[in-house]
């Protein structure tokens, strides 16, 4: 389990990617004990988890097409965002301005494809001042948040 050292009396604000969250609610994913004890100490209020809102689609995405037996269901996977991301942690949402800050930051960095929801993450961490974020994907977030690469970190 992590050990997280307060820094003030306020809680411990953590951004999540989408892939921690996965290796967290699926008990066979490779990374399930290293991620969930995150989710854990989320739901105990040890920490405020903050999530993008574009993640819980994203989630949805995933969760019900991953190759498992049996499958998760749309309406389980729904069922596990609501009970187990929506009621514990922060959903943060982008403003249209930040959406296209976002898309013009990376047009002009030369980057294009699935980094750019790497990139809202990194603009939610931001907006929500987060002091970590937490990832499986460490290198990809490290591109789209130069300055902000001593905050990533895996579980």
């Amino acid at each position: 389990m992590p050990i997280i050292r307060y820094l003030s009396p306020f809680l411990l604000f953590i951004g999540v990617d989408t892939s921690v969250i996965i290796a967290a609610l699926v008990e066979s994913h490779p990374m399930h004990q290293r991620a969930f004890p995150w989710l854990k100490q989320a739901k105990e209020k040890k920490i405020e988890l903050i999530v993008a809102s574009h993640t819980l689609a994203e989630l949805s995405a995933v969760l019900s097409t991953l190759p498992l037996k049996p499958r998760i269901s749309p309406s389980a996977a729904w069922r596990l965002i609501k009970e187990d991301i929506e009621t514990i942690g922060k959903v943060v949402s982008l403003s249209p301005a930040e959406y296209s800050s976002t898309i013009k930051s990376l047009s002009e960095m030369g980057l294009f494809g699935g980094i750019i929801y790497d990139a809202l993450i990194v603009k939610v961490a931001q907006k929500a001042k987060v002091e970590r974020l937490l990832t499986l994907n460490i290198d990809h977030f490290r591109r789209v948040w130069q300055g902000g690469e001593n905050k990533i970190i895996a579980p």
